[in-house]
């Protein structure tokens, strides 16, 4: 085995084509060559998000002189046209308007386009001194009152640029079927260049911008523009509106509300530094921070997205209010403290109201880290490092707790479960990133006593797309070392029922009146920028039962 040290709990953790040709011919648009003009001032591509029945984000970035780069604090303020129509060429517009930007914004375009109608799908775009992005594309929710026969997501985490090529956003951007992605964190990552990349060498198959880590408003700038000039996130953006949360890698690794593993205090104020972090994310992602697209405003990022009578999801911010870590995780009795929180007060009462809520079957919640509880037993001891290493679940004493999940909160978990009981609260469904891997599992109402005391709910977790996993470290081949591994794990945790820690991918949620669930997919050598796709498996849960079972196979496209 190839065993380096972590430098970092999370630095060996765990935790485009233009225009309508990017759309797609598929979808409906028709290549257009003065899209291909557009990049000299569209060059991050556009973008939609937070689709609602009347209204969706759209965004994009404008680079109108050749010294207005991100992150320079220069060039001219600027006015952008937008445009939303109901087909590919734009002879039926139903909303345009123009935008004002500039250097105080980092020269990036957001707004929330009203009046739109529900559950239909429309195209957009922004145009610059006669010169036309590429083309959008976004779906609005069904209305309120509907019953849609399904609902399908796509659903990823964990994109490290350095580690590697955006193969999985390729291959998500040729779905035809999605009615949105769900992005639940780590969309990008601090790190400079040599600290987290491919494999336990952690080799830079493409460095960071800027080459150090990221601590400026420039610097988080430069990174988001970065991360947008990839032509395979570029696609996977116009392709569907996006539907994001933020989990530590957005500002830091392992951060809490007053402080972060990585941060110290050569990097200045840290809550300065959040800020900062949290500023540029407002400008470069298509996302509502307090309900609303202006910049400025606040930066509460849990909120409800409502998809007719089928779904609600309700996003998690799992770190702007968390009490810090413990450091000495299964011996530190403040686990359990009913002082300490994951979510915050203000979050945990909005996130109960999410689940009483009768007006959809599914209660869908984004959750950045995991909430289904892990315990061992006997792990091998050569594989205790490198499982520690992609998961954090297993410090090297052999405890059992990952305490930067929920598991190091447990007095918050435990609360949700007890809701969810004795207010008799169905279909319960977690989906969540962060780990480097795939998980299926029911929620125990009492680890101790299940099955006999049964579950409150569902949680499925999608793998990386880019970020080092158990093969990656250990070096060895997939499915050989991990198969030990998973085994014991899933042994000790019956609630378990499926997990794999060795492949990097999407996953596809289908949601119907009968049952939710998910597929998973995964890439060949994430080092390859024609990287393959196949399915892997699936797993389901029944409407009204809280539990887990594995499909036949995916769901029909």
């Amino acid at each position: 085995m190839n065993l380096n040290p972590p430098v970092r709990r999370r630095t060996v953790l765990a935790t485009g084509t233009a225009g309508a040709a990017g759309v797609g011919l598929a979808g409906g648009v028709l290549p257009d060559p003065a899209e291909a003009a557009g990049k000299r001032y569209f060059r991050h591509g556009v973008a939609s998000g937070d689709p609602r029945p009347t209204k969706c984000v759209i965004w994009t970035r404008v680079t109108p002189t050749a010294q207005a780069t991100p992150g320079s604090g220069k060039g001219p303020k600027v006015t952008v046209r937008w445009e939303v129509a109901k087909d590919a060429r734009f002879r039926k517009v139903v909303r345009r308007g123009t935008f004002s930007t500039g250097p105080h914004r980092d020269h990036t375009v957001k707004l929330d386009v009203t009046g739109l109608k529900s559950g239909r799908r429309y195209f957009y775009r922004f145009v610059y001194r006669g010169t036309r992005s590429r083309v959008g594309r976004l779906q609005t929710a069904p209305a309120r009152s509907a019953s849609p026969r399904n609902l399908r997501f796509g659903v990823v985490s964990c994109a490290n640029l350095q580690a590697v090529w955006f193969s999985v956003y390729r291959h998500l951007a040729k779905r035809h079927d999605l009615d949105a992605v769900v992005h639940l964190g780590d969309y990008l990552y601090e790190y400079g260049p040599g600290e987290y990349g491919y494999g336990s060498d952690n080799v830079d198959i493409r460095r960071h911008d800027p080459a150090h880590e990221m601590v400026s408003l420039e610097d988080y700038r430069r990174r988001h523009a970065q991360y947008k000039r990839d032509p395979d996130l570029q696609d996977a953006h116009a392709r569907f509106p996006w539907i994001v949360t933020w989990d530590d890698h957005e500002v830091t690794n392992d951060q809490w509300r007053g402080g972060a593993e990585n941060h110290d205090a050569s990097e200045g104020d840290y809550l300065k530094r959040r800020a900062r972090a949290h500023r540029a994310y407002d400008e470069w992602m298509p996302v509502l921070l307090d309900g609303t697209a202006e910049l400025g405003d606040g930066t509460r990022l849990f909120r409800r997205l409502r998809f007719g009578k089928l779904a609600e999801i309700s996003m998690l911010d799992l770190r702007t209010y968390r009490s810090e870590q413990v450091a000495t995780p299964a011996i530190d009795p403040a686990v359990s403290n009913p002082h300490r929180t994951i979510t915050g007060k203000v979050q945990l009462r909005w996130l109960k109201k999410s689940f009483v809520r009768k007006r959809a079957l599914w209660k869908v919640i984004g959750n950045p880290v995991m909430i289904t509880p892990v315990t061992f037993a006997q792990l091998p001891g050569e594989l205790v490092d490198p499982v520690s290493s992609v998961t954090g679940i297993i410090p090297t004493d052999g405890a059992p707790y990952n305490v930067d999940q929920w598991d190091g909160y447990t007095h918050d978990r435990q609360e949700v479960v007890n809701f969810i009981n004795n207010h008799h609260v169905e279909n319960a469904l977690f989906i969540t990133g962060d780990i480097h891997s795939a998980w299926a599992c029911e929620i125990p109402n009492d680890v101790g006593s299940y099955p006999l005391s049964g579950s409150a709910g569902v949680e499925f977790v999608c793998s990386s797309v880019t970020s080092n996993n158990l093969k990656d470290i250990t070096g060895t081949p997939s499915r050989t070392t991990s198969i030990a591994v998973e085994q014991v794990i899933m042994a000790d945790n019956p609630h378990i029922k499926h997990l794999n820690f060795d492949d990097h991918g999407f996953s596809v949620l289908d949601l119907n009146a009968k049952r939710a669930q998910m597929d998973w997919f995964v890439i060949s050598d994430r080092a390859d920028r024609d990287a393959t796709l196949r399915y892997q498996t699936s797993y389901v849960t029944r409407t009204g039962t809280s539990t887990v079972q594995r499909a036949d196979g995916p769901v029909a496209r």
